[in-house]
């Protein structure tokens, strides 16, 4: 990454987010088409929910029958950590017109997320519409053309975790936390192993307790707390 904050320094560093959307989007095409969903439908899904385990949330309930209210409750309960990433990301756009701010929220994701965030390191903490709009743009075409691709290739192949695609956001999101542990120079390192291994044992711990649906969010929270924590009282 570089400090530049241009559309093009957008697009080289969305790059390798852009091979995990291929991924995964494309494994949600599959699966969606393998259920029994036509090629549009699938589509539209990507066009209109853009959030990959809602998406997957919302096929897995609408082939199980599922009420849609109950849908709608629980796809906005997957989403709610976007809540919180939205809360950290606003700050950088206070200048901005509030449709710049609502178009930013609309398109963000957990990797457009992590990638800003990272992106922060380069550029003393400062960020721009024109690069987060840009790296959002690309992030959102590329799933949607992803999902057209699963779609038709659903045709074709039932198991796409023979393929392996269903392993393609863990490593993207692999990729992106050692992006930033490693570029993050105003944390000590031994403070953010700390706090990933709490959150590994918080995950593990809570999966067994909570809702999938609540898991990310509690963790999130928790996590937050207890890395202020130790940070105040040991670092």
């Amino acid at each position: 990454m570089e400090s530049s904050l241009s559309k093009r320094a957008a697009v080289i560093d969305t790059i390798p987010t852009v091979f995990g959307y291929l991924g995964i989007a494309s494994a949600f095409g599959v699966i969606a088409r393998s259920t029994g969903f036509s090629t549009i439908t699938v589509i539209m899904m990507s066009i209109i929910i853009y959030a990959g385990s809602a998406q997957f949330t919302t096929v897995s309930m609408l082939v199980a029958g599922s009420p849609i209210a109950s849908i709608i409750f629980t796809t906005f309960m997957v989403n709610s950590r976007m809540i919180l990433m939205s809360t950290m990301v606003a700050p950088y756009f206070k200048k901005d017109k509030l449709g710049k701010g609502i178009l930013i929220g609309t398109l963000l994701t957990d990797e457009s997320f992590a990638l800003a965030m990272n992106k922060l390191n380069f550029t003393n903490d400062k960020m721009n519409f024109s690069w987060f709009n840009t790296e959002n743009m690309i992030s959102y075409k590329t799933w949607v053309f992803a999902t057209a691709i699963g779609a038709i290739l659903g045709n074709f192949i039932k198991d796409p975790k023979q393929l392996g695609l269903d392993f393609a956001n863990v490593a993207m999101f692999i990729g992106l936390l050692y992006l930033q542990v490693n570029n993050d120079k105003s944390l000590n390192k031994l403070l953010q192993v700390i706090v990933i291994l709490l959150t590994m044992l918080l995950t593990y711990i809570l999966t067994m307790i909570l809702p999938p649906s609540m898991v990310i969010i509690v963790v999130t929270l928790i996590g937050c707390a207890l890395g202020m924590v130790i940070k105040r009282v040991f670092f």
